[in-house]
């Protein structure tokens, strides 16, 4: 658990060689909620950490702005790097939080991850992830990794799919692997952070990073701000939408801004439930020149 999105922010420049590049406004725009957006797009794809909700809290009159959106037929996806959970399972806790979305209105990285599997040679993936994870639903055949070496030892692919249970002790083990034996790594959330109610927690994304400069692997990464993501939620949309009426809403510069620009997309960064709440998003945009269109308080 860290608190500190100057620390956040800072990684994921350290890692901007890796990630898509994009062309950007000269200026972003400042809106008070998405509301005031709706006649510029007609559709919208939403982050969830930070946008629909922080941990297991929902954000505040979200539900009543996605609705009133859904209302005026605007068409709404939630596009998130959670990998973790299932399909299902996901859409019940969106639904439980009071978002009234169906089971294709939920695309997630995990989805682009299972269609990066096919035609893979490797029989047999390691995978870190959490235990309600239903690894069996999965395209390949998975081993969930533990504390004991051998499940990395006969791995022979790994994937990273979620970090809730991931320990020093997991990253050394998974360290050593690739030392004395460099295989594929699949990163089923690029995250580096995502916002929870008390904190910022390390995600899937920073220790894909971490073996990387370890070990050398370079990992493949599904999910924002990656472009097989976006490409799975453009396929939902009616194809007579043109780009520029599709916006791209998130909390983070480097994953939701990002990724939605090289996309072709417009993007609208939410400040007030994320991962620049209470910041001043300035200068974060002045050094990393990642700008979006609009700047909105809240969803």
């Amino acid at each position: 658990m860290t608190s500190d999105a100057d620390w956040a922010f800072a990684r994921y420049e350290a890692v901007r060689g890796s990630l898509p590049v994009a062309r950007f406004p000269a200026r972003a725009q400042t809106v008070a909620h998405l509301g005031e957006l709706a006649r510029h797009f007609d559709a919208f794809l939403l982050d969830a950490f930070g946008v629909l909700n922080i941990g297991e809290t929902v954000v505040p009159d979200a539900p009543e702005r996605i609705a009133a959106l859904q209302d005026m037929g605007k068409r709404v996806l939630v596009v998130t790097n959670g990998a973790s959970l299932p399909p299902d399972v996901a859409l019940a806790k969106y639904r439980k939080l009071g978002f009234d979305f169906a089971s294709e209105d939920i695309v997630a990285s995990r989805d682009a991850l299972a269609l990066g599997l096919h035609n893979r040679p490797q029989e047999n993936w390691g995978v870190m992830a959490i235990n309600p994870s239903r690894l069996e639903e999965l395209p390949v055949a998975t081993t969930r990794l533990d504390l004991s070496a051998e499940t990395y030892t006969t791995a022979d692919g790994f994937i990273l799919l979620g970090s809730g249970d991931w320990s020093e002790a997991h990253q050394n083990l998974l360290v050593a692997a690739l030392q004395s034996d460099p295989r594929p790594v699949l990163v089923g959330n690029p995250d580096i952070v995502a916002p929870r109610e008390h904190g910022l927690t390390l995600e899937p994304g920073w220790f894909a990073h971490d073996l990387h400069a370890r070990t050398g692997v370079i990992p493949e990464f599904y999910g924002k701000p990656f472009a097989n993501v976006y490409d799975l939620a453009l396929s939902r949309l009616d194809p007579a939408i043109p780009k520029s009426r599709i916006a791209m809403v998130g909390d983070t510069l480097h994953t939701d801004i990002l990724g939605g620009a090289a996309a072709g997309l417009k993007t609208v960064l939410i400040l007030n439930h994320g991962l620049f709440s209470s910041k001043d998003i300035t200068p974060y945009i002045a050094r990393s020149g990642i700008v979006p269109d609009y700047i909105a308080a809240d969803t």
